[in-house]
């Protein structure tokens, strides 16, 4: 078992100064794995103050210096990169091929980008008699999920360190040993003492006292739109700002001129990757009317092709569920959309068979959903897929737009000018036409209780930096 109990504060590792022990699970095993210890705010003052003294010294770090250390940094990751898979894998139950593919390469992907970002970006330019001058926002917090562990700590770390930005990390407590990796690694680059600290915690104890300290100059949250409100409420007081990544419930529109296949196998893999526990799934899956059915019958062949195994086995199938909570909550929303009268085509309620330890459930697919039921309007956060009719491309962008939610959406068909026309009007900061992929270079963020500001690549700079204008 591992012992993860010190934080890392002002390039050193401390112990807590009240021991709080947390026990981290296993979620395929339901066996604990490590202990972490659970920070207070007198810990996150800590670590404040270390980066509050820090920021006067790498602030002023010039460019070249920047991209020295991270240069290193991409070192040191790719080093221990697949010790970061394991690490993943163990932690939240990705198996270990997805893992290493997927999961680990975010870390390695951001560091890139951000590294190749910096070396062009424009810090200063002439406007007029005025200089205008992007300066680094000073001691930033960051609260991170546990879904995609990794991305969340590199896409913010990242791009922080790369604008002359200090930080301290709060990862999830669910899966903090990717972050306890991550911050070996730091550790061993050399950033100027304090740049960067790490104090594990839950959200009450420390991620509030982050969102709401004085001394913090910027907070970026990844998780829940219910935690982003409160997050938000923390931080307002003292009028920092704020960035954050939240809920998703994306529409995935399929026009009846799309290719159906390929377009519904790839909505359904896309849904049940990662166990479906990621903010922009495609899970809700609007399909013309005059093909729903055949749709349908796809839909059911491809889940009923998603193996689900245990994460240490190499191969393309999905894991368990975080946790019991998360699994607890899914097996919830799935009782609730049979009891709202949608009809399960595939999967459903209980465990695979063979698989009674652990928090592993069916990939499940529901047809005859209509926008209003619990199943289209909450996020499930699991493999579960709801089906939903559309007669009219008006229709399909009304159903794809009536959600709080805006952070990515789908769209598949034959006809590029209705593509470029149907996007224009979704309300969602992401549209991937045709089954493309994003890349770590685009900006990646939503509308409405999606959240606000964008990570990934340059887009990724401007929330850790300040404008100043001199005027001569």
């Amino acid at each position: 078992m591992n012992d993860l109990r010190h934080f890392y504060i002002n390039g050193e590792w401390v112990k807590p100064l009240q021991a709080n022990d947390l026990a981290v699970e296993n979620p395929a095993t339901e066996e604990t794995v490590a202990t972490i210890s659970l920070g207070t705010a007198a810990d996150v003052d800590r670590a404040v103050a270390a980066a509050k003294m820090a920021f006067p010294i790498y602030s002023q770090f010039s460019v070249d210096e920047r991209i020295a250390l991270m240069e290193k940094l991409l070192q040191a990751y790719m080093d221990r990169y697949d010790e970061m898979a394991a690490a993943i894998s163990m932690e939240m139950g990705a198996p270990i091929s997805f893992a290493t593919a997927a999961q680990a390469d975010c870390g390695r992907g951001h560091i890139s980008t951000a590294l190749e970002a910096l070396k062009t970006f424009e810090f200063e330019r002439q406007v007029g008699n005025t200089l205008v001058v992007k300066e680094p926002i000073g001691v930033c917090g960051f609260i991170t999920p546990w879904n995609w562990p990794i991305n969340q700590i590199t896409c913010k770390v990242a791009p922080a360190l790369a604008t002359g930005c200090t930080m301290v990390l709060k990862p999830s407590e669910i899966a903090p040993l990717s972050g306890y990796l991550f911050t070996e690694m730091m550790h061993q680059v050399g950033f100027p003492v304090g740049t960067y600290n790490m104090v594990n915690g839950d959200g009450p104890g420390v991620g509030a006292v982050i969102a709401s300290h004085a001394d913090v100059d910027m907070v970026s949250f990844t998780g829940s739109t219910r935690a982003g409100i409160l997050v938000a409420k923390a931080a307002a007081d003292t009028v920092k700002r704020v960035t954050q990544e939240l809920g998703g419930k994306s529409p995935n529109i399929i026009f009846e001129d799309a290719d159906l296949q390929r377009a519904v196998s790839a909505g359904v893999t896309s849904m049940m990757g990662n166990t479906g526990q990621s903010c922009n799934a495609p899970s809700r899956m609007l399909v013309q009317s005059s093909v729903y059915e055949q749709a349908v019958a796809i839909a059911r062949q491809t889940a009923e092709q998603v193996a689900v195994d245990q994460p240490t086995k190499e191969g393309w199938h999905i894991g368990p569920l975080s946790s019991r909570v998360q699994f607890d909550k899914v097996q919830g929303l799935i009782a609730k959309g049979i009891e709202e009268g949608a009809e399960v085509v595939a999967g459903g309620l209980g465990k695979p068979q063979g698989l009674e330890t652990g928090y592993f459930v069916k990939p499940t697919i529901f047809s005859g959903v209509n926008n209003q039921m619990t199943i289209a309007r909450e996020e499930i956060f699991g493999p579960v897929l709801s089906m939903i009719p559309f007669d009219t491309e008006e229709q399909a962008i009304e159903i794809a737009n009536d959600t709080p939610y805006g952070l990515a959406a789908y769209l598949s068909t034959g006809d590029d000018e209705r593509a470029k026309r149907v996007a224009a009007q979704l309300r969602a900061g992401m549209v991937s036409l045709n089954s493309a992929s994003q890349n770590y270079t685009a900006p990646f963020g939503g509308y409405k209780q999606s959240g606000n500001g964008r990570e990934w690549g340059e887009f990724g700079f401007d929330d850790f930096l300040e404008i100043k204008g001199i005027s001569r």
